[in-house]
């Protein structure tokens, strides 16, 4: 592909505050093949310094506005065809920014069924359309009657083709169309209300029973639970414009007759005026409306799909608790808690299932087998999935571990969000073609507390249940997002070659599935790794490949000390400059900060690496390795409170954060039931990003503020003030208190929709193409 052309470019460098020349360097990068991760850690030179997130926002609007350029060329190609390209039009097809504007100046051009007002074309009203037009000082009923013939009957029907012409050009005019759509953004307000007989069965909707607020203010978390509302047939949801206006002409009205200079008292005036306000209540409005609705939507999303990416990164990079034997509890009542004992590298050693609960109630066997266990593998942490009955599980762990001599093995309690997800998955059967898929999940489990990011890129990452609205938003956009987080996760953090998964080495910056597996087939078949070289004897691993994973592959104890470390192979030179430089072997040199630090960058810079590449070569050799993610830590839940009925207003807990949303943080309180600190609870200062004080993962002490046992809500705070509320916005982050811990079943979109007209348009516009 080629490089952008310089406008793209320049449109580019503005939105990611960077200059035109960075992005076109960027660009021919990707368009060679080269990764993210790649160009933002090894090419800094070239780009300037780009950051991952810049270079995310480039290649997302690179497709966008090189999607724009190939429809203007075929719009540009379709008029030309019709031998209707003037060089006006030509120059205003070029200048326009957005794929809206763009499809606005098509309308007029764009191949239609025959419409009604072309028929009466055919029938030779257009003539008397445009007369009218022209000259308002005659009435319209008088120079119909010119127009009379076999196919026009009377002057009823005259008017009526006049009427279908002119509503035609006013639908099509690109100019009015933008105007009337601004004008729409900043008066428009979104509504909501109850549908009749609905109040009981959508109670989880009530904030939205009768609401009403700006269509450009209105925050993509209340958008996508009013269209949930919809969906589900209790809410009906439009768009009301002026709804503050009281003049009987309406703002838009007098926009258009403004666009015709329709405002005199001549006799075609008063005409004219009837079909603005036809053409407004029966085309316009409702076709503006949906252009409204879909871009609300569209917004929404984008914040949704922000939002759940930035939750996945945080669990991703969480702290890993390490190579430490773990046993995995998949807690189950009635089926039992599934077991899984793993060693310190997460090789399977033993699996058992216990019946501590109803049926057989051998709580005593349980706790005997367990104990037995620990002591035959040397536990050091047992992994307690968060899922039903997950508090009755922790409770005999305890009892159990209260009769222990230490040191005791440390319990934490895990999300188990995907868990069954992986425990049917092909990764799954193939790495355990014996077990049990009831026993994979406790695998997952004891892995996923050892290190979360090996463990969790085996889940497809929309299962793995930490946004808000994840099945309501475009799903093609969701999994490249969140695609784009796991590489920069996995690549961040750096993979040992000889001991990762294959599906964690496919989400290295130049791998896919199929070099992966290849990588740990040479592995099994030869042996462990000694040098990043020998990765070139992997079938089908090229140099190419080679270029883009080296660096973020790692090969401790290995014949190169550099292989430990990020450092590229192809800037080994400048390593062993600087390790010369010291007079020291490279070993010995590793992790000595005072003298890396003495030595002054400039001087190991050349014509290929940059001042960028040997201070981070600098960096590297002072932390060899360098692990981005926190240390481990875990929340301890109280004693007694193992149900939302155990909550009283006032308690103090602590939890574990386990989603962030645009309106606040939910946090996990070991009752079943997330409890939401909302964004005005966070702090005893405004905030405006939850994610400024708090991340997933993160480990908090709250108090409680609001139970609401009916509607399975917590209300919780982190303010010292009291937890004083200001201008509280609707409770709509997850309707009927989901927390998201696994996915919902996708609902179904009714088919009769509730509200009428809009309401079968609005389904007819919310479908994905």
């Amino acid at each position: 592909m080629a490089s952008p052309a310089k406008p793209i470019a320049a449109i580019i460098a503005s939105e990611i505050k960077a200059t035109p020349s960075q992005v076109v360097a960027a660009v021919e990068l990707l368009d060679e093949g080269a990764t993210v991760p790649f160009i933002a850690r090894y090419r800094k030179e070239v780009t300037g310094g780009l950051d991952d997130t810049q270079l995310r926002m480039l290649s997302e609007r690179l497709t966008y506005l090189r999607e724009l350029e190939a429809r203007r060329a075929s719009i540009l190609e379709s008029i030309r065809g019709q031998d209707k390209l003037t060089a006006e039009l030509e120059a205003k097809i070029a200048a326009v920014e957005t794929k809206a504007e763009l499809e606005d100046i098509y309308l007029p051009y764009k191949p239609k069924r025959r419409t009604k007002a072309e028929i009466a074309r055919e029938r030779g009203l257009g003539p008397l359309a445009e007369a009218i037009l022209a000259d308002r000082s005659i009435a319209p009923a008088d120079r119909a009657a010119a127009f009379l013939t076999a196919e026009v009957a009377d002057v009823k029907t005259a008017l009526d083709g006049a009427r279908d012409i002119i509503a035609e050009g006013m639908t099509e005019n690109a100019d009015l169309l933008g105007r009337l759509r601004n004008h729409m953004k900043g008066a428009a307000f979104l509504r909501a209300k109850v549908v009749d007989g609905k109040q009981e069965a959508g109670a989880k909707f009530s904030d939205y029973f009768d609401h009403s607020e700006r269509w450009a203010t209105t925050p993509g978390h209340r958008a996508l639970a009013m269209l949930r509302g919809w969906n589900e047939e209790v809410l009906s949801v439009d768009i009301v414009v002026d709804q503050d206006d009281t003049s009987p002409v309406k703002p838009v009205e007098r926009m258009i007759a403004a666009a015709y200079n329709v405002g005199g008292h001549l006799p075609g005036d008063k005409w004219l005026a009837e079909i603005i306000g036809w053409t407004w209540r029966v085309k316009l409005s409702m076709s503006l409306s949906l252009d409204l609705m879909r871009e609300l939507r569209e917004r929404a999303e984008e914040e949704a799909i922000h939002v759940f990416a930035r939750n996945l990164k945080d669990l991703l990079l969480a702290a890993p608790a390490g190579s430490r034997a773990t046993m995995g509890l998949d807690p189950g009542i009635r089926t039992g808690v599934k077991v899984a004992i793993v060693d310190g590298t997460g090789k399977l050693l033993e699996t058992t299932t216990v019946y501590p609960f109803p049926p057989k109630n051998d709580v005593r066997g349980t706790q005997a087998e367990l104990a037995s266990l620990i002591r035959k593998h040397k536990v050091e942490l047992i992994a307690i999935g968060n899922g039903t009955g997950s508090r009755e599980t922790e409770k005999l762990v305890t009892d159990m571990l209260s009769q222990l001599p230490a040191p005791k093995p440390t319990k934490v309690i895990v999300s188990e969000a995907g868990a069954s997800v992986y425990s049917a998955s092909e990764t799954a059967a193939l790495e355990f073609p014996g077990l049990d898929v009831s026993l994979r999940g406790a695998v997952s489990i004891a892995r996923r507390l050892q290190d979360p990011l090996a463990e969790l890129v085996k889940i497809e990452p929309k299962s793995i249940g930490v946004g808000q609205y994840q099945h309501d938003v475009d799903q093609s956009k969701l999994s490249r997002s969140l695609d784009a987080v796991v590489e920069d996760a996995v690549n961040a953090v750096g993979v040992d070659v000889n001991t990762a998964s294959a599906p964690l080495l496919a989400r290295v910056s130049g791998l896919g599935k199929s070099s992966a597996e290849a990588i740990v087939a040479h592995r099994d078949a030869t042996g462990p790794f000694a040098s990043r070289k020998e990765l070139l004897n992997v079938p089908r691993l090229g140099a190419r490949t080679f270029e883009q994973c080296a660096g973020f592959l790692r090969i401790p104890n290995g014949k190169e000390p550099l292989d430990a470390s990020s450092v590229h192979p192809e800037a080994y030179g400048v390593a062993k400059k600087i390790v010369a430089a010291c007079g020291r072997d490279v070993r010995a040199l590793m992790g000595d900060s005072v003298a890396l630090k003495s030595l002054d960058p400039k001087v190991f810079v050349d014509e290929r690496f940059g001042l960028p590449t040997v201070k981070d070569i600098l960096a590297e050799l002072e932390k060899p390795g360098r692990d981005p993610r926190p240390s481990f830590k875990t929340a301890t839940f109280a004693d007694g409170i193992d149900d939302i009925k155990d909550l009283k207003v006032g308690m103090q807990l602590e939890g574990t954060v386990t989603n962030v949303a645009a309106f606040g943080a939910f946090v996990d309180i070991g009752v079943h039931q997330d409890g939401l600190v909302h964004v005005s609870q966070l702090a005893d200062r405004f905030v405006k990003d939850p994610h400024e004080v708090v991340k997933a993962g993160d480990v908090v002490t709250v108090r409680v503020t609001e139970v609401d046992v009916p509607r399975k809500r917590i209300g919780l705070t982190m303010r010292k003030d009291g937890g004083a509320e200001t201008g509280r916005e609707p409770r709509s982050g997850a309707p009927g208190g989901n927390n998201n811990r696994g996915p919902a079943p996708r609902q179904q979109k009714p088919k009769q929709p509730a509200q009428g007209a809009f309401g079968a348009a609005l389904m007819e516009a919310m479908k994905r193409k």
